[in-house]
């Protein structure tokens, strides 16, 4: 009984690292798709950095949405706050972006029951310091992770991770959290179920169009 208590974590981990390992080969190609978009026409510095995971990545529409701010999207695949960290200097430093808006953390959660959100807020941690050490004086913007249909079943750890974060970056300046949570919810506390497309994870355009609206205030012109 002993053994199987130390080799069962060890086994969770293994695990979880080989998913992850996977994962970040297919990110790849991601990332070799924005490089060469790079090299065929550079973004203009000066420009509003869009970085995360595929709530962003879908967002194939974005600059519509935000007509007189010059974006950037680089969200991509199912990515982890690990996987942005570990792909910041190919789609983050690069730009020189006047400020930059993130939205990660939702798959972190995802990936394992075993995830928690202080792991969530630690893996941000690591990737704001990153920012930080890069690009100084950036302005920050973090979207709180978002309820959905799919994976209401998490939203204490996400509820938590949110709360966590939002705490960290009220200490800091040039920061803000947005929270959509609250906005995406119903009358009866539950996710809004016609702002998803067929998956129940990923927002149709109303559901982007909520996310617009808490987010221009915010964005630097």
């Amino acid at each position: 009984m002993k053994l199987k208590r130390i080799i069962y974590p060890l086994l969770v981990v293994f695990l979880l690292c080989t998913v992850h390992d996977a994962g970040a080969q297919n990110f790849i190609e991601e990332i070799r798709n924005f490089q060469k978009q790079d090299s065929l026409a550079f973004p203009p510095s000066n420009s509003i950095l869009f970085v995360g995971s595929s709530s962003f990545r879908k967002w194939t529409d974005m600059q519509q949405y935000f007509p007189g701010y010059p974006v950037i999207n680089r969200g991509f695949g199912g990515s982890s706050l690990p996987d942005v960290l570990r792909y910041a200097k190919d789609i983050i430093t690069p730009y020189h972006a006047k400020q930059v808006v993130i939205y990660c953390g939702e798959n972190d959660i995802a990936a394992a029951d075993t995830i928690t959100a202080e792991m969530v807020f630690k893996n941000f941690k690591s990737l704001y310091d990153t920012i930080r050490k890069n690009q100084p004086g950036v302005p920050l913007i973090y979207v709180s992770i978002k309820p959905s249909l799919l994976r209401w079943a998490m939203k204490d750890r996400m509820i938590t991770a949110n709360r966590l974060i939002k705490k960290f970056l009220l200490k800091h300046s040039g920061t803000r959290f947005v929270n959509v949570w609250d906005a995406m919810l119903g009358k009866d506390g539950k996710p809004l179920p016609d702002i998803f497309i067929e998956d129940r994870l990923h927002m149709n355009a109303k559901g982007y169009a909520i996310w617009q609206k808490l987010l221009t205030p915010y964005l630097l012109k």
